[in-house]
């Protein structure tokens, strides 16, 4: 659901005119979609209720995003909420509501307030859209009892007050603090100059240290080539499921798709082992060297 301008207005002014559904009505038209998937009875509950929504989603605004993605993401939540209400616990759909409406904006406000990504638990959705707050209310309280606070003191309130430690307030700070800069962006801060990018290191192996692995992981292919062609063909087929597979196959199960037991498979690739160990031996490479 994408908007311009003008659709935006439009589409805000059609929702704030949603009609009132009563308690008798609500209930009806959340059984008839719980019960027998009525769409149009989903359609009516989400439409009366995107008020709620529209009226949620401005009071994010002060976090950066649109007022269109807000509005979408509260309409997801809203929807999440219609798709699992359940009219028989005796709440109204409202009440329910806002919880899937906060949640579905709290986390798009997250998400996207800095390129940077970090989790969004409990205790860091409490920090985040309740630091500055806390900070300002302890810095009252303070001024008023004639105290003065130091950074750690501040952070140990908040931690307190917020049921959080003081490592997840300092890092918070943090995050509130900075801002997102490009990589790109000059050093110097004139054009042409070199950008931080440039000043990255390159942490992959260099031509002088990946060429000769390059060639070392082939002739050991090849080793390995012709050491399996010694091998029969039961041998090579036990070889490649228990040895060559990226999820070996089970003793039981070869077992079951040769016709012989377990233990015999289980021989079988020992003596398939030993004969790899002796050719190999030979260019100076162990088995344990291919299966460590």
């Amino acid at each position: 659901m994408a908007f311009d301008g003008i659709q935006t207005q439009t589409y805000l002014r059609r929702a704030m005119r949603g009609e009132m559904l009563d308690a008798d009505t609500e209930l009806a038209l959340a059984r008839a979609w719980r019960q027998h998937g009525d769409e149009a009875a989903l359609a009516r509950l989400v439409a009366a209720y995107m008020k709620l929504a529209v009226s949620m989603a401005s009071r994010f605004r002060r976090y950066g995003a649109s007022m269109e993605e807000l509005v979408q993401e509260a309409t997801v939540g809203l929807l999440k909420a219609a798709q699992k209400f359940d009219p028989a616990r005796g709440n109204r759909f409202s009440t329910y509501a806002v919880w899937w409406v906060r949640a579905a904006l709290q986390d798009y406000t997250m998400r996207n307030h800095s390129l940077v990504r970090t989790g969004a638990t409990t205790a860091q959705k409490s920090l985040f859209f309740n630091l500055r707050r806390v900070e300002g209310e302890i810095w009252r309280e303070a001024a008023e009892a004639g105290q003065r606070l130091g950074a750690e003191a501040l952070r140990a309130r908040v931690a307190a007050r917020l049921g959080v430690t003081e490592a997840d307030v300092e890092t918070m700070q943090m995050r509130l603090a900075g801002s997102d800069l490009s990589l790109n962006m000059p050093i110097a801060g004139e054009a042409g100059a070199q950008e931080w990018v440039d000043t990255l290191e390159d942490d992959a192996p260099g031509a002088a240290e990946s060429v000769p692995q390059a060639l070392d992981l082939g002739r050991l292919r090849g080793w390995l080539g012709a050491a399996l062609a010694t091998l029969t063909a039961r041998e090579q087929r036990i070889i490649a499921a228990r040895r060559l597979r990226e999820a070996p196959r089970t003793l039981e199960d070869l077992g079951g798709e040769l016709g012989i037991s377990k233990e015999r498979v289980r021989q079988i690739e020992a003596v398939a082992l030993a004969k790899l160990r002796r050719t190999l031996a030979a260019r100076g490479v162990g088995v344990q060297d291919l299966w460590a």
